[in-house]
Parts: structure tokens; C-alpha cells; sequence
């Protein structure tokens, strides 16, 4: 492929792997302080990207919410918040969800190439949809982005997408936090599904980092030679 974003893929999960539970009321993986770590590493970044299915089952707005971390951006010539990015095959997305009517900032939608039409119909000016192939082609859609102009993006979830990324070795950098109890429900998503992963017993992920952020614990894990370079711009260092 052409050239594409650095990417940071963000997870929390329990310490049994799991996203979220099986009800309807949503799982709390983190605290206030990795919250506010998570909101740091978004500023730092020129996209947030989620899938589909995060953007209807979980409604997030995807903002940076401190006020300084804002002001911040925009004093570097940036939104106040980084390019909201979202992908699906069938085009199934609400025109009302946060994700569209929160932050002053440009919607993309990339959609598999049969439900293009339908899906800006739906949709209308909330967002822009960009054809990324069928099915979706993720090379594509991040040379397209890599065309917009974003050069670091954040990968949330959920499962589906981890999984598509990280079998696909597009993934630079993980960030990975354990919340400190169990769900014990397979009915409830997994932080991966099965695939072939590139990192096995033959060829470790390096860990590069262990953080404990209150009751939770931060793994982070350099899964690129890119890894130094992109952290670095996040004001990381190595440990």
C-alpha cells in the first residue's frame, strides 16, 4: 500500500478480555485519571476512528474534552478536536448519534461500495461518505486518509475492528488497559475475535510500557519499527 496514518489502537477490557458485558447498560473498563490520559492521547492525534456497530450500540462523541487540550489544538492551527472517522458494510448509521451532531469537526464515513448510495442518502451533510471498496478495503481507506492529511490516527473499537487491524499488522502502537474484575460471559464482546495475528510464540509484541493508572493497568506495546518515530510526536518515551 501507499503511505498511511501511524496508528495507535486504544482498548480497555477485563482481566478475562472482555469490552463490554451482555446487558444493556455500558460496562465502565476505566477511571477518571486514564479517562484523562485517553483524552491527552486523542488531542495528540489527527483522527478517532470507530466502527459501526461502537458508533450505534455505544453513541460515543468522540471529543477531547479538556478545555486546555482544545485550546491547545487550536492555537496549533487545529480543530479543537481531531477528524471523527467511522466504517461500514451496509451503511446502517443514525444522522442523530453523537458521533455525527458533536464537535465542530469533519464526519468521514467509509462505506463498503453497494451501500455508498443509500448511506448518503441516509446521512444527507452530517458526514461525508467515501467509497473504501467491496468489501472495505482498510488499505484504502487509510491512504485516503493519509491523503486528507492525517498522520496519526486512534483506532477505539470495538472487537471487529481490533481484529481487522491487528491481523492486518496495520497496527503501530497498542495501548491496552486491564480493568480489575472479571465479566465471565461469552455472550458479551471480546477485545479480538479469531484470526491470524502476526504476533505469536515465534515473534513476541514488544512491551514497552507498564503503567498502573489507579485500580487499572496500562500495557503498552510497540508493534511496528514505526513505533519510536509516532511516539515521539506524542511526547512518549521508552521505558
Amino acid at each position: 500500500m501507499g503511505e498511511r496514518p501511524y496508528i495507535l489502537l486504544s482498548c480497555g477490557m477485563s482481566i478475562d478480555g472482555y469490552l463490554d458485558n451482555a446487558g444493556g447498560k455500558r460496562l465502565l473498563l476505566s477511571n477518571d485519571a486514564d479517562f484523562d490520559r485517553v483524552d491527552d492521547v486523542r488531542a495528540s492525534c489527527d483522527a478517532i476512528m470507530v466502527g459501526a456497530s461502537t458508533v450505534r450500540l455505544d453513541n460515543p462523541r468522540l471529543l477531547v474534552r479538556s478545555a486546555e487540550r482544545r485550546s491547545d489544538r487550536v492555537a496549533r492551527g487545529l480543530h479543537p478536536t481531531p477528524l471523527k472517522v467511522t466504517v461500514t458494510g451496509r451503511g446502517e448509521l443514525d444522522p442523530t448519534a453523537n458521533f455525527f451532531r458533536t464537535g465542530d469537526v469533519d464526519k468521514l464515513v467509509y462505506c463498503a461500495s453497494e451501500a455508498v448510495d443509500g448511506t448518503r442518502e441516509r446521512l444527507g451533510d452530517v458526514a461525508t461518505v467515501v467509497d473504501a471498496g467491496e468489501p472495505v478495503d482498510l488499505c484504502r481507506m487509510l491512504a485516503d486518509l493519509h491523503r486528507r492529511g492525517v498522520r496519526r490516527l486512534m483506532v477505539e473499537g470495538g472487537g471487529r475492528v481490533h481484529t481487522q487491524f491487528l491481523t492486518a499488522g496495520l497496527v503501530d502502537e497498542l495501548h491496552l488497559v486491564i480493568a480489575p474484575f472479571f465479566v465471565g460471559d461469552s455472550r458479551a464482546p471480546r477485545f479480538v475475535g479469531d484470526g491470524a495475528f502476526p504476533w505469536g510464540p515465534e515473534r513476541r509484541a514488544a512491551l514497552v510500557e507498564v503503567r498502573q493508572i489507579g485500580d487499572v493497568v496500562l500495557l503498552r506495546y510497540a508493534l511496528s519499527e514505526r513505533f519510536e518515530k509516532g511516539a515521539a510526536r506524542a511526547g512518549f518515551e521508552e521505558v
